[in-house]
């Protein structure tokens, strides 16, 4: 029966893609030179936020635990700001990469004082996470005349323009993310040990804290990537990890990699919205909604329902 489900999932991000691609695009031109290249950003997006997510829930025991909450996507943005203030366009996966790592090495920090807890962990996060986006609206204020590009990191936009340079790096840096997410993948059972209780994988021979601080890493690495070039992008990584729980069960064996399709397909629908609901609205317009805004919108409500669904 999950393999059945995995299969219509599949099946629907196929028909998600299908459906961005070709709704509403005027000529194969604009496919092959925007919408193709804002396709495979939606689809690293999504897929790299509900999976870090989902990885980020299962290591900490805390359903609440996504990028943005252990602060991972405020060093993400910050780094990527820096480089928009400084003017280095190519340089903000790598500075986005910077952030991300610099905001990680804080909270593992800040969460070793006086005895590692999960707990201590998220509220270093949140702490961290706040000082950053103080950073970046002070870069904000110093800089107006930049204040359009921060504001599309802060929302979340999936419409960069490559050129033949930054197109070729988009697609090492997708390339490297899908590679780093098997690795993820790979680790499934270590991680559903760490569900199980520290006591028990370190019973079963792992080493917990170096596995966690890895974990840390190669989810940091892969969201500040994807921070840098698709901004800030909420509830993907919080909501998406239990959607694919209530689908698929808990095991990250099979949560893991659902959560990463059902994210990418997710994200492309959104997407698909963000560039058409004003035309909808007001016939003729060409204004686009930010993702961010679609999804927290999207969100919102259904990580009530999981609340509510919870205390029964």
């Amino acid at each position: 029966m999950k393999g059945l489900r995995l299969a219509l999932l599949i099946l629907l991000a196929l028909a998600a893609c299908a459906l961005y691609l070709f709704i509403g695009a005027p000529s194969g031109y604009i496919v092959a030179q925007f919408l193709v290249p804002r396709l495979l950003l939606a689809v690293m997006a999504g897929f790299v936020l509900a999976g870090t997510g989902t990885v980020f829930q299962a290591m900490l025991g805390n359903p609440l635990a996504d990028p943005y909450i252990l602060g991972t996507s405020s060093g993400a943005a910050l780094g990527a700001t820096v480089a928009v203030v400084l003017g280095l366009w190519w340089a903000m996966p790598l500075l986005g990469f910077i952030g991300a790592l610099l905001s990680m090495a804080l909270v593992w920090r800040l969460a070793q004082f006086g005895g590692f807890q999960t707990t201590r962990l998220l509220l270093a996060g949140i702490i961290v996470g706040m000082f950053f986006s103080a950073a970046i609206s002070l870069l904000m204020y110093l800089n107006p005349d930049k204040l359009n590009s921060i504001v599309n990191i802060l929302l979340g936009r999936l419409d960069p323009v490559f050129t033949g340079a930054s197109w070729s790096l988009f697609l090492v840096v997708f390339a490297l993310s899908g590679a780093l997410m098997v690795v993820l993948f790979g680790l499934s059972e270590h991680l559903a040990a760490l569900t199980a209780g520290d006591l028990v994988a370190t019973n079963l021979g792992i080493r917990v804290q170096r596995l966690r601080l890895w974990l840390f890493v190669l989810c940091s690495l892969l969201v500040g990537v994807t921070v840098a070039y698709a901004g800030v992008i909420g509830f993907v990584g919080l909501v998406v990890p239990h959607m694919a729980r209530m689908l698929f069960g808990s095991h990250p064996r099979r949560s893991l990699p659902a959560a990463a399709i059902l994210g990418a397909a997710l994200l492309v629908l959104c997407d698909f919205l963000a560039r058409h609901v004003a035309g909808w609205i007001v016939p003729g317009s060409a204004m686009q909604i930010p993702v961010g805004v679609i999804t927290a919108f999207l969100g919102s409500p259904f990580f009530l329902y999981i609340m509510a669904r919870s205390r029964r």
